[in-house]
């Protein structure tokens, strides 16, 4: 395996701000934070990307993450919560380690996390066109 930020974080081989543990998964305080409270929730077992995960360790991350973000707005710390992850470098995944973001949110905080598209066209608008390539 390639080096894993992530990977020495769980084996406490590199620091990290802990907020909660499991047996199966860990989350801590981002070092570069986007906002205050910016947090990651991994699962302990190296997975690189969303399509590597098993059923089971998708179901006990998002159970994590939903566990902090309720934690965080239970004791007022924020109003709200952004949850994003990237799966693949085309997707800008920065640590070849799956991860969800944890946004603490505010309202009127100023910080928007919604992605502008300035480049869209009209064919983007031809949902059915767009349907019929997707579709399950």
């Amino acid at each position: 395996m390639t080096f894993c930020p992530f990977c020495e974080i769980i084996g406490n081989d590199r620091l990290a701000y802990r907020i909660y543990e499991d047996e199966h998964t860990l989350a801590f305080l981002d070092i570069n934070p986007e906002v205050e409270g910016h947090t990651l929730v991994v699962p302990k077992k190296h997975v690189t990307k969303l399509n590597d995960l098993d059923k089971e360790t998708l179901k006990l991350i998002m159970e994590t993450t939903q566990k902090v973000v309720l934690h965080y707005e239970s004791i007022g710390y924020c109003e709200g919560a952004n949850i994003m992850a990237s799966s693949g470098v085309a997707a800008d995944q920065s640590v070849p380690h799956f991860h969800i973001h944890v946004l603490p949110r505010h309202l009127d905080d100023g910080f928007d996390s919604w992605p502008v598209n300035d480049n869209k066209n009209e064919a983007q608008f031809e949902l059915e066109r767009v349907l019929n390539k997707l579709k399950l």
